[in-house]
């Protein structure tokens, strides 16, 4: 039974990962028509999520956790519209390096791996529900 308990605590911990990955995607969604607020001004910055193995040595699990947040090095896309506010000289407007088709890609992939631990949770409780009626 303590195995079944492990893999349910390395499962929920890929769920709380891949929560905060959503959490991410959603924000890079949010910001991606937001411009620059200027000629100088930069325009919203794509973030990443990268993870990372973590063991615990109390209980011996290797469990994925969130490493970092950074943000894109992509360079930002640039639009002509001259008569914008935020126009430089050659009249671009700065706009965010976040394609929208990406972050839905992501978001699918993100959604997918948090199913699949949550899976992982389910067949583990009702494997040990059978044990314990087994046991009966």
């Amino acid at each position: 039974m303590d195995e079944l308990s492990k893999s349910t605590n390395i499962a929920i911990s890929g769920m709380k990962a891949q929560a905060q990955r959503l959490r991410v995607i959603s924000e890079n969604l949010a910001n991606a028509d937001s411009l620059a607020q200027g000629p100088e001004g930069t325009p919203y910055k794509r973030k990443i999520v990268t993870f990372k193995n973590e063991l615990d040595r109390a209980t011996g699990i290797n469990s994925v956790k969130v490493d970092k947040v950074r943000p894109d090095t992509a360079e930002f896309q640039r639009r002509y519209d001259p008569k914008h506010p935020s126009a430089d000289r050659d009249g671009y407007v700065l706009a965010p390096n976040v394609n929208p088709l990406i972050e839905m890609m992501d978001m699918r992939e993100a959604q997918r791996s948090y199913e699949a631990n949550l899976n992982v949770i389910n067949v583990s409780r009702a494997m040990l529900s059978r044990t314990v009626d087994m046991l009966r």
